[in-house]
């Protein structure tokens, strides 16, 4: 499902919302992650699961063209991990 199927399914379960709308509700919840995400803070939705950020330690890789040694730097990368509920719904159990 993509953004603006999200967007659609939205507006039709709920007739009383447009799709600009819809589409406002849906931006508004996902940069309201982001945000809280950026500043460091882990996002839990009961039920469906919960978002927090993961260091990576930097390395040392090879460009697989040229066998050059490439420095990665540390970086920041957003990690999910489902909730009981939303696991046992995609596996069948609810």
């Amino acid at each position: 499902m993509t953004k603006s199927e999200l967007v659609e399914k939205l507006a039709e379960t709920h007739g009383i919302l447009s799709m600009k709308e819809a589409e406002a509700v849906i931006n508004i919840v996902f940069d309201g992650i982001a945000d809280a995400l950026n500043s460091g803070e882990k996002v839990e939705i009961r039920g469906f699961g919960s978002f927090t950020v993961r260091e990576r330690d930097g390395r040392e890789a090879r460009n697989p063209k040229s066998g050059e040694v490439v420095k990665i730097p540390p970086k920041k990368t957003p990690f999910f991990k489902t909730g009981k509920e939303l696991r046992e719904r995609v596996n069948g159990g609810a």
